[in-house]
């Protein structure tokens, strides 16, 4: 017999340091036990916010399914920027080269919903663009 999915949460924790609260019990998942499974699969990522989605079950079981780092959290390391621009259109806060552009891309690939490297990297690039990053050498 199959479990009744009771929810489907997608949040986000820094990589090994997921705590219990109000976002965790929402999902309606045992806490402690999702915070250990979390930050054990995630020490390896220190410093980065980590996406999930969690499947939460009847009987208080759960699922989880890691994503990778979001593309604009990249795109500020890459740039060695604290945040993106009040106003992409009017100030450039930063610049990135095409290397980064395409290593970001590449990372991302399992999460974006491209074909091939290029499309992947028109999605980063338009990212980049309204977080007021230039790219050099880049032309969409």
């Amino acid at each position: 017999m199959s479990k009744k999915i009771v929810k489907i949460v997608k949040l986000q924790f820094p990589a090994g340091g997921a705590r219990p609260g109000p976002a965790l019990a929402s999902a309606g998942v045992n806490m402690p036990q999702f915070c250990s499974a979390f930050n054990d699969a995630t020490r390896d990522k220190a410093g980065d916010i980590v996406p999930v989605i969690i499947t939460a079950y009847e009987d208080k079981s759960f699922n989880f399914v890691l994503k990778t780092v979001p593309a604009s959290v990249m795109l500020l390391k890459a740039a060695k920027l604290t945040k993106g621009s009040p106003n992409a259109k009017t100030t450039k806060v930063g610049k990135i080269s095409v290397a980064d552009l395409k290593s970001i891309a590449e990372y991302k690939m399992p999460d974006l919903n491209a074909n091939d490297v290029e499309g992947a990297m028109a999605i980063i690039a338009g990212t980049a663009k309204n977080m007021g990053i230039e790219i050099d050498g880049y032309k969409n």
